[in-house]
């Protein structure tokens, strides 16, 4: 495993644990579809959220959101709605980006934004 890998999946548990603490429930992680992956869907009350982990040692060459473009939104929202169809989901959603940055002490700097994209 690689350290940009290690890295990524550091910040996607912590991400998870983030939102557990938060009310939200676990459905899936690295759920894929196609040439898409989704990092985590969860649920909070009866809204279904998809969300997109990016997560950084620096940001030297831009904020972790930013790379977060078009082409990754729409792979993102294809395979959100093959997720839907798969569960046969038909009510609210949400589309959020957790961002990371990894500080000197080992902890993170978390945001999160919620309804990021639309679908």
């Amino acid at each position: 495993m690689t350290e940009k890998h290690d890295l990524g999946r550091k910040g996607e548990d912590f991400a998870v644990n983030y939102l557990i603490k938060r009310g939200f429930t676990i459905l899936e992680r690295n759920w894929r579809f196609s040439k898409a992956e989704i990092d985590i869907i969860c649920k909070k009350e009866e809204i279904l959220v998809f969300v997109e982990v990016k997560t950084k040692s620096y940001t030297y060459f831009g904020q972790p959101e930013e790379s977060v473009d078009l082409k990754k939104e729409t792979l993102i929202i294809d395979a959100a709605n093959r997720y839907m169809e798969k569960v046969h989901h038909d009510w609210e959603i949400r589309f959020d980006i957790i961002t990371l940055i990894l500080q000197k002490d080992n902890s993170f700097k978390i945001k999160h934004f919620e309804d990021a994209f639309f679908g």
